[in-house]
């Protein structure tokens, strides 16, 4: 892989389900070390567009490389490969029940490195207390967790195998604003402390402002704008506009019931 070469890159990506199209030929590329936010309203197509580079879902037409590798179509073993690759942080955590925390945060290097229990578990810990939480939060369940601890444990997760690229699903959604900037700050010194590429989704103009080097938004299933973050007050497109600003008022028009 070339320098010059994306660390993602997706053309043409079209998905749809039955009638309903939801992405139509989205371009976008990531290069290595950046931060994209993807912006857009609900049902916009953003959780569809992550879940697609992700290889959950498998697009009807387009390109997804991965380090200059298309991964659309690949076998079971190539993806393994791509997706060692990869961190996530899921919107709701998504931690598992049944596993204390530690055993969640190390899920990762036990099942997919095949690490020793006693070394994954010190590993664990460490990346807790990187999230700021203390080591004795290892050994409780996750029923036994805040909102927004919960958040913290999945971004513990999301790097424990020093992932190359990470994938953040709204990760201020359903936090107060207080814990909502303790995430920023903390996706800000994981990325940067891992060297990571990051790829963010959210509704969330303040997270968005913060944790972006390059903003995108997506609207009617194509990427609309796409420019540094300093630059979207300025991007002169009346959508990009009236989403930052929140407005009811614009080219979005919401359906309402009456």
């Amino acid at each position: 892989m070339s320098a010059a070469t994306p660390k993602i890159a997706v053309s043409g990506l079209r998905k749809a389900f039955g009638p309903k199209l939801v992405l139509e030929s989205v371009d976008l590329t990531v290069a290595k070390g950046e931060s994209v936010v993807v912006i857009g309203g609900s049902g916009t197509g953003k959780s569809v567009l992550l879940k697609t580079i992700l290889g959950l879902i498998t697009p009807d037409a387009g390109s997804i490389r991965i380090d200059g590798e298309e991964t659309v179509g690949i076998d079971d073993g190539t993806r393994e490969h791509i997706n060692a690759k990869i961190g996530m942080l899921f919107q709701g955590a998504a931690l598992f029940d049944s596993l204390t925390v530690w055993e969640n945060v190390a899920f990762g290097l036990m099942q997919g490195k095949g690490m020793a229990r006693r070394e994954a578990k010190a590993h664990a810990i460490a990346d807790l207390a990187a999230v700021g939480l203390p080591a004795a939060v290892g050994d409780l369940s996750p029923a036994e967790l805040s909102g927004g601890m919960k958040k913290r444990v999945g971004l513990a997760r999301a790097i424990a195998t020093r992932p190359e690229i990470i994938f953040f699903d709204e990760p201020t959604t359903g936090l107060d604003p207080i814990m909502s900037d303790v995430i920023n700050d903390l996706i800000i010194q994981c990325v940067t402390e891992l060297g990571a590429t990051a790829v963010s989704i959210t509704h969330d103009m303040h997270s968005a402002r913060k944790i972006a080097s390059r903003i995108a938004m997506l609207h009617g299933g194509r990427i609309i704008w796409d420019g540094p973050v300093a630059e979207i007050d300025r991007s002169g497109n009346p959508y990009v506009e009236q989403f930052i600003h929140g407005r009811a008022e614009g080219p979005i028009q919401m359906q309402v019931r009456a």
